[in-house]
């Protein structure tokens, strides 16, 4: 997993991060790239490692949340030992086609790190046959494009120069493990320790929500349920004929939804599937009829989709094309 850089650097030298960044940027993931960096030097009372912002221009870009920072523009020949590209919950944006971008810093034996929707944007346009992750998500989006996908929902996947990531919380994980390439674990785990961080995840680890094997609750049956029902959403597996496959009666797998998860199976069934449906809405182009068919209401889905979020489908297809 952990493969040593393909450059000269050495401990001694100082490890440069350049950090590129585009309007709508995610203000978590930049902080999950800062952080760690800033901690890091604090505690080895040394600059071992440095970071910049940049953008395709430079100039002041503003985040979602309504902060921004000053970026320079992108060097014509990179001295970084990493760029680390920012997603933006936009797979579409334009910020994020960066190809060119990358291949300076490839070319001069950087390693490029690609987050959510950053590395999203980068499967859609190369099309690689070669593993890769992004937020899960995304998967969606990608889903609508002639590209090849088979998420795995990995934190990160790193695949020689390229190293994709599903971004947000993962992206402190991803930086604590690159930070062990150049320090003592020693060292990290103390940066981890000041974070609250408890453990640095490996990168094959699945991420929490939306892959298809996720160990929800540590029930095995339980597990077992949700598996099924997410691998099913658009047409639903009837709550009897699941508790058949599982081995199970109706009430033991009752009592343990509620036990555990405080709902029914058939309410969290239909939760499951509203959220895939909201997804839908805010991240395809995929009209309101055909996202209530995947998502298994073939007679609509406008009432039950209101209960759960308290606006119709129509309404969130509406906010969405004014903030675009």
């Amino acid at each position: 997993m952990n493969q040593p850089l393909r450059h000269a650097s050495t401990v001694a030298d100082t490890i440069r991060f350049d950090i590129l960044v585009s309007d709508g940027f995610v203000l978590t993931e930049l902080a999950g790239v800062v952080e760690p960096i800033r901690i890091m030097n604090r505690i080895t009372l040394r600059n071992g490692f440095a970071f910049r912002y940049l953008s395709r221009h430079g100039g002041r870009i503003a985040c979602r949340a309504g902060m921004d920072v000053a970026t320079n523009p992108v060097p014509e020949r990179p001295d970084a030992d990493y760029l680390v590209v920012i997603g933006n919950t936009d797979p579409a944006a334009p910020g994020l086609s960066v190809q060119d971008i990358i291949r300076r810093y490839t070319h001069r034996g950087a390693k490029v790190v690609l987050l959510a929707e950053a590395a999203s944007r980068h499967i859609a346009e190369t099309t690689p046959d070669s593993p890769h992750t992004t937020h899960w998500e995304n998967s969606t989006v990608l889903g609508e494009s002639p590209v090849s996908f088979d998420p795995k929902f990995a934190l990160a996947v790193e695949d020689g120069a390229i190293l994709t990531c599903a971004g947000m919380g993962a992206t402190v994980d991803l930086i604590l493990s690159l930070l062990t390439r150049h320090v003592p674990t020693a060292k990290v785990m103390a940066v981890a320790g000041i974070l609250l961080h408890d453990r640095i995840r490996d990168f094959a680890t699945q991420q929490p929500i939306g892959g298809p094997t996720v160990n929800a609750t540590g029930d095995r049956d339980l597990d077992g349920a949700i598996e099924l029902m997410q691998a099913n959403t658009e047409e639903p597996i009837p709550i009897h004929e699941l508790v058949a496959i599982l081995g199970l009666s109706n009430r033991s797998l009752e009592r343990k939804f509620k036990q555990r998860l405080g709902t029914t199976p058939h309410q969290f069934y239909r939760a499951l599937r509203l959220n895939k449906a909201n997804n839908l809405l805010l991240n395809t182009s995929m009209s309101i009829q055909e996202i209530g068919i995947a998502c298994g209401f073939l007679g609509g889905f406008s009432g039950p989709f209101k209960a759960m979020f308290g606006v119709t489908p129509q309404q969130v297809r509406a906010q969405r094309a004014r903030h675009t």
